[in-house]
């Protein structure tokens, strides 16, 4: 009795456990929470999230940060890499780590820009992607 139980617990977990090469499913704002939390853990420096949908259909976010040299750079992307590897089974593509000046990693619905700080202030890739404003934001002109 005691072997038919341990193989139908067996069997049981064997049919609840996803195969190593399937990817679990993660809505986009998750995916960005968990994007935002590791990096922050990381210590990634001047983290800033920008809302795509609605502007484009290449990611639904953008996340931007720095880091303070060529060497933390590629190390935060390899981190996120890692992590996002071994809990969504997410394999995402990166870009310019042989540099490590701008590293570009393609998460599917969030992509993540990793800058050294010269490089981000060069390029200022948020503020072209921010929201511009609306006839209603802008100040009217006053005639002098």
């Amino acid at each position: 009795m005691e072997d038919s139980v341990l193989s139908d617990s067996t069997q049981a977990a064997e049919t609840t456990t996803a195969p190593a090469t399937e990817r679990v499913e993660v809505s986009s704002v998750d995916l960005l929470a968990f994007i935002e939390a590791t990096l922050e853990e990381s210590k990634a420096d001047d983290m800033v999230t920008v809302d795509l949908r609605g502007k484009t259909s290449i990611a639904d976010y953008m996340v931007v940060c720095s880091g303070r040299s060529t060497r933390q750079v590629v190390a935060l992307a390899e981190v996120l890499a890692e992590k996002l590897k071994t809990t969504y089974r997410i394999i995402s593509r990166l870009e310019g780590k042989a540099s490590g000046d701008w590293v570009l990693m393609d998460c599917s619905d969030v992509i993540v820009h990793f800058f050294r700080p010269e490089v981000r202030e060069f390029y200022q890739l948020e503020k072209m992607w921010m929201q511009s404003p609306t006839p209603d934001d802008l100040e009217p002109v006053s005639e002098a």
